[in-house]
C-alpha cells in the first residue's frame, strides 16, 4: 500500500441494506425521497428540526442563525467534489475537534467511507433536500437521515464545512452525527475514538506513547496499512491548559488524526517520519522536520519528490500537494469580517517519530477488524455481544471495593476451550461500553466511571454471591475504571472457564451497556442471569384435632376469639390477629402489617373462594410466615427493621425464588423506597405475591419440549392478574 494515500473520486457502492431505519415515520431514505420528488417538495425533517432546540439545550446562539439549504448558500453546490479527503474538513464553531480528527482518518479509507456516506445521494437529478449516513451503534448499523438545512451567518456555514465552499458532504455529515446524539451542543467535547467507533463498527485500543511497546511504530504502520483509524492527543493537567498552544506549535487537549508512517534517508540513516492532522487547518508542529526546517535541506531533491514535501501552513505535517483553501471562521470573523482570511493550505511534511512519542501522550487506534497487532497474519476474531443494564438497587453494584454490593452485578460467563495457535494461552479482547450518555447530557448526565473484572468460575452455572468474591482475587481485569464510553483490553488466559463482570466504579449508578467480547478462537459465553427457578415446598398439612402443639391451641384460641362461630376471619380481622402476634416478637422491629398484605394473605390462602381465611388455611399460612419473619430477621444484616434490595435478592433465593435482573427490578420499583430499603411488611407483600403467581403458574402450566407454558382465555387472564 503506497504510503500516501488519496481517496478516488465518487464511485457507485452499493447501501448496506442491514442498517435500521431510525426516522419516526418508519420510511427509509429513499421512501422519503421519492415521495417528495412526486410531491414536488424539498424534505423537512420533523425529528429534527431547523431551530434552536436542535443547535443547544444549555444556550442561546450568540449571533442570529439563519437555516439554510446549499442552494441558497451557493449557486451549483456539490455533495462531493473531487473525492472526500481529510483537506475537507474545516472546523466551525464547535468544540468537535475530535470528530473532525475521526473524519480526517475515516476519509483514509475508501470501503469505511462508503459505507458511512452512502453514495447514492448528490444534489443531480433526484435531488430532495434529503441525505443519509450510516453510524454504528451498540452492535447494529443505523440508518439516519437529515434535511438539508444548515446553520449559517451571513451565508456562511457556522459549524464544519469543506474548504471548497461548493461542497457539503462534511457538513451534512456533521449535522447527521448531532442528530443521532441529540444536538450540535452534544458533540462538544469527546475522545476521537469515539466517533471512530461509530464510523466502523470496530473495537479501540489506547497506548500511552511514554508506555508503548518497542514496536509502536510498527504498530502504528501496520493498523494504518490495513485501514484502522488512529488518532492522537495531548493530556492536560487542567482546564486552564485546554487547547493551549505549546511552544512547538501543538495544541494541548485537543484531537489529532495520524495519517502516514514513512521512512526518509537523513545524512545516511534511515529516520522515521509521522503525518499528523491539526482538524483546525491550521496551527502546527516547527520542529525538527517542520515545514522549511533545516533537515530538509539535507534531503536529496529525489526523496522530496517521493514524499512531496512542500512549506505550507495547512495543520498537518507529512503529506501529498493538495491546493484547496482552508476557511477558518472565528466569532469576531463571522460578525466583524464577514468570513475569515483564506488560507492557501497544502498538506506538508514534518515531525520525526521519537519527537512524535516525546510531545504526544495519547494514542487511539480504531482497528476494522480486531486484528492480532503482534501477529503479521491478520486474524479475524471471533465477536459475541452482551446487551443489559445497571440498575439502582438491582444490579448496580460497583466496583470490587464495594462488597457488600459487587456481586450483584451482571455476570457473564465465559468458557475458553481453544488454545491460541502454537500458544499455552487464549488471546481475547474485552470492549465494555456505555451506552447513549452525550445523547442524554442535555439531562445533566456525565459518562460513568467504568471497568470489568475477570474470575476464575467456580464451576457452578449460578450468580456468584457475597461469600465468592470475599474469599477469591479477580484473575485479570480492565487497567483502570475510568470516565470513558468505552474501555477496553486485552487479555491472555489458560483455557478454562470465566466468569466476567462489568460495573461502574460507584454503585447505585445507572447506564445501559454493550460488552463486546472478541476471541481468536471460538469462545462459549452465557448470561449467568437469565434463568428463572422456582422451588418451593409442599404446603404442609393441617394438625389433626388433638395433636396441636401449645402454640396452635394459643392461635386457635385467638381465633375464634375474633372469627365467631363461622371460624372465618375477614381481611379486617386477619389484620388484627397477625399485628397482635407479630408485635409480641421482641426481634422483630415491627411496623404494623397493612390492610393491602392481609387482603393479598387471603388472596393467596382462600380455597374457598369466599374472601375469608378458615383456621385450616390460616395454619398452612402461618407456617410459611414463620420461614419468612426468620428470613427477614437473617438478612437484616443490621438490625435496622428494613432489608435492602441487595439483601432482598439473598433473602429471596433463600425462600426457593431464584429470579433474573428484570423481576427483580420490577419487584425493586415496586416495593422498595426511594432509599430502596423495604420493611416487614413491603417483603411480606412480595412473597406473597410471588408464592401466589408460581404456585398458579406450576397448577396451571403444560410440560413441551422442557419447557413450561400456560395458555389463558382473555377471561382467565384477567381473573388471574386481579388475584395475584
Amino acid at each position: 500500500m503506497p504510503y500516501l494515500y488519496r481517496a478516488p473520486g465518487p464511485q457507485k457502492h452499493p447501501v448496506p441494506e442491514d442498517a435500521r431505519i431510525t426516522h419516526s415515520s418508519g420510511q427509509s431514505f429513499e421512501q422519503l425521497r421519492q415521495a417528495c420528488v412526486q410531491k414536488g417538495v424539498l424534505f423537512e425533517d420533523a425529528d429534527f428540526p431547523a431551530n434552536n432546540s436542535s443547535l443547544f439545550y444549555s444556550e442561546r446562539p450568540q449571533i442570529p442563525f439563519v437555516w439554510k439549504r446549499p442552494g441558497e448558500i451557493v449557486k451549483n453546490p456539490e455533495f462531493i467534489l473531487g473525492g472526500a479527503t481529510r483537506t475537507d474538513i474545516c472546523q466551525g464553531e464547535l468544540g468537535d475537534c475530535w470528530l473532525l480528527a475521526a473524519i480526517a482518518s475515516l476519509t483514509l479509507n475508501e470501503k469505511a467511507l462508503a459505507r458511512v456516506i452512502p453514495q447514492d445521494q448528490s444534489f443531480g437529478p433526484g435531488y430532495a433536500g434529503i441525505f443519509h449516513f450510516q453510524f454504528w451503534q451498540h452492535s447494529e448499523w443505523l440508518d439516519v437521515v437529515v434535511d438539508d438545512r444548515l446553520p449559517t451567518f451571513r451565508d456562511r456555514l457556522v459549524f464544519l464545512h469543506s474548504a471548497d465552499h461548493q461542497e457539503f458532504w462534511s457538513a451534512l455529515l456533521e449535522k447527521a452525527y448531532a442528530k443521532l446524539n441529540g444536538s450540535y451542543e452534544a458533540l462538544k467535547g469527546g475522545s476521537t475514538i469515539e466517533a471512530m467507533e461509530d464510523f466502523t463498527g470496530g473495537v479501540a485500543e489506547t497506548f500511552a506513547t511514554k508506555e508503548a511497546p518497542e514496536n509502536f511504530c510498527e504498530i502504528l504502520e501496520k493498523a494504518l496499512k490495513r485501514g484502522s483509524l488512529v488518532g492522537c492527543s495531548i493530556d492536560i493537567r487542567n482546564s486552564a491548559e485546554s487547547e493551549a498552544r505549546t511552544p512547538f506549535g501543538l495544541i494541548k487537549g485537543h484531537a489529532y488524526s495520524v495519517t502516514g508512517i514513512d521512512q526518509v534517508n537523513f545524512r545516511g540513516r534511515k529516520t522515521e517520519l509521522i503525518r499528523v492532522r491539526n482538524p483546525w487547518g491550521q496551527v502546527e508542529w516547527n520542529g525538527s522536520w517542520s515545514d522549511s526546517s533545516s533537515e530538509w535541506h539535507s534531503v536529496g531533491p529525489a526523496e522530496q519528490q517521493r514524499l512531496c514535501h512542500t512549506a505550507l501552513d495547512d495543520g498537518e505535517f507529512c503529506s501529498n500537494i493538495s491546493l484547496k483553501p482552508v476557511q477558518v471562521l472565528s466569532w469576531r470573523d463571522l460578525e466583524f469580517h464577514h468570513g475569515g482570511l483564506p488560507i492557501q493550505g497544502t498538506e506538508d511534511l514534518g515531525m520525526a517519530f521519537r519527537d512524535f512519542k516525546t510531545h504526544f501522550d495519547k494514542v487511539e487506534i480504531c482497528n476494522l477488524t480486531p486484528d492480532a497487532l503482534e501477529e503479521n497474519a491478520l486474524h479475524k476474531w471471533e465477536v459475541t455481544v452482551h446487551q443489559g443494564s445497571w440498575v439502582r438497587g438491582s444490579t448496580a453494584g460497583g466496583c470490587r471495593n464495594f462488597l457488600d454490593t459487587f456481586w450483584t452485578n451482571p455476570q457473564i460467563k465465559l468458557s475458553l476451550t481453544e488454545k491460541d495457535e502454537g500458544q499455552e494461552d487464549c488471546t481475547f479482547l474485552i470492549a465494555l461500553m456505555q451506552k447513549d450518555r452525550r445523547k442524554f447530557k442535555r439531562f445533566g448526565a456525565d459518562m460513568l466511571t467504568i471497568g470489568y473484572a475477570i474470575y476464575q468460575s467456580p464451576g457452578r452455572d449460578e450468580h456468584l454471591n457475597k461469600d465468592f468474591f470475599r474469599y477469591h482475587a479477580s484473575q485479570a481485569r480492565s487497567k483502570t475504571f475510568i470516565n470513558l464510553r468505552e474501555v477496553s483490553d486485552r487479555f491472555k488466559l489458560p483455557p478454562g472457564e470465566y466468569i466476567l463482570i462489568p460495573s461502574t466504579f460507584e454503585p447505585h449508578q445507572e447506564a445501559d451497556f454493550c460488552l463486546r467480547i472478541f476471541s481468536e478462537k471460538k469462545a462459549v459465553t452465557q448470561d449467568m442471569d437469565g434463568d428463572v427457578a422456582i422451588d418451593l415446598p409442599e404446603p404442609p398439612k393441617p394438625t389433626p384435632a388433638g395433636q396441636e402443639t401449645e402454640e396452635e391451641l394459643q392461635f386457635r384460641a385467638l381465633f375464634e376469639q375474633v372469627a365467631g362461630e363461622d371460624m372465618e376471619v375477614t381481611a379486617e380481622e386477619l389484620k388484627y390477629v397477625l399485628n397482635a402476634v407479630l408485635q409480641k416478637k421482641k426481634d422483630l422491629q415491627f411496623k404494623k402489617l397493612s390492610l393491602m398484605s392481609c387482603k393479598n394473605i387471603i388472596s393467596l390462602m382462600d380455597t374457598s373462594g369466599n374472601g375469608k381465611l378458615e383456621f385450616g388455611e390460616f395454619t398452612v399460612f402461618w407456617d410459611k410466615l414463620k420461614k419468612w419473619t426468620n428470613l427477614f430477621l437473617q438478612f437484616d444484616a443490621d438490625k435496622s427493621g428494613t432489608m435492602s434490595s441487595y439483601e432482598l435478592r439473598m433473602a429471596l433465593k433463600a425462600a426457593g425464588f431464584q429470579l433474573n435482573h428484570h423481576l427483580l427490578q420490577l419487584i425493586v420499583l415496586r416495593y422498595a423506597d426511594e432509599g430502596l430499603q423495604l420493611d416487614f411488611d413491603d417483603f411480606l407483600n412480595c412473597l406473597v405475591r410471588l408464592d401466589n403467581a408460581s404456585r398458579v403458574f406450576q397448577a396451571l402450566s403444560i410440560t413441551n419440549e422442557d419447557k413450561e407454558f400456560i395458555c389463558l382465555n382473555i377471561n382467565e387472564f384477567i381473573n388471574l392478574t386481579m388475584n395475584i
